[in-house]
């Protein structure tokens, strides 16, 4: 049955770590002030900079303050959670305690009278052949239950590790070519094009790229509208404007809602 709701806010790519405390806050100021409003919050992966395990949640002062702090908005709001790439071993030990829903990417949700398409959005870069690859191998449960069995020091080393090297080749990647380097890590029409027609729907919401725009997009004789999520920043001026914002849909239709400002 597809999920029904009147208004929703949207987020994602929030990348919570303790290093970037303005950031922490915000959220915390969103689940107490500004989700409320709203029939259902749609959280659409990354909101950890990463996560190596439930068990690890339990050591750490701040993902205790983070589940805290959603298992009070489920109290007031439906609350969903759907796994990112940076997050996809979120387990039913930390969703359990947080009363939020997980989805499967992707879902379809009824939002205000229209069906939209929900995924994290990494899926959807089939460019990057070589991270599809990637994704496909940690995606296997089986690879995921040898990696939780590791002791927990090793897995916040490997976690570092990928994080790192996946800095520093998409750093590469910009010096040769910026133009390129962006195609590759940005969705494809093909993709999108793909996953609508398999949810027979032409409204697509998705996180990931880190570019929050609107887009009117076609591909031979398939049409279709994309919003693309924003990720959070308060913590580092030095890179760009400041970013936080929230997709709002209600019966005013859908747009972005700064919440920086308010």
């Amino acid at each position: 049955m597809i999920p029904q709701y009147a208004s929703a806010l949207l987020i994602s790519d929030l990348h919570l770590t303790p290093s970037m405390p303005l950031t922490a806050q915000r959220f915390f100021d969103f689940c107490e002030k500004d989700a409320p409003k709203v029939d259902s919050v749609f959280i659409l992966g990354d909101l950890f900079e990463y996560w190596v395990g439930d068990d690890a949640a339990l050591h750490s002062p701040f993902q205790q303050e983070v589940k805290r702090a959603l298992a009070t908005l489920s109290t007031k709001v439906k609350t969903y959670y759907l796994h990112g790439n940076r997050d996809f071993l979120v387990g039913d030990q930390f969703l359990s305690k947080t009363g939020m829903t997980l989805m499967s990417d992707p879902s379809k949700v009824t939002i205000a009278g229209s069906e939209y398409v929900l995924c994290h959005g990494d899926s959807l870069c089939t460019a990057d052949i070589g991270y599809q690859v990637f994704r496909g191998w940690v995606r296997k449960s089986w690879i995921q239950k040898l990696f939780l069995r590791l002791p927990l020091h090793w897995r916040r080393s490997i976690a570092s590790q990928l994080r790192s090297n996946s800095g520093a080749q998409y750093q590469r990647s910009i010096k040769s070519s910026i133009k390129g380097a962006q195609a590759k890590t940005d969705v494809t029409l093909e993709a999108c094009a793909a996953v609508l027609a398999a949810q027979h729907a032409n409204l697509l919401i998705h996180g990931h790229t880190h570019l929050p725009a609107h887009h009117q997009e076609h591909l031979k004789n398939q049409e279709w509208q994309r919003w693309v999520l924003s990720d959070w920043d308060l913590d580092h001026p030095e890179s760009g404007r400041p970013r936080a914002s929230a997709l709002l849909i209600d019966q005013n239709g859908v747009r972005y809602a700064d919440l920086i400002k308010s």
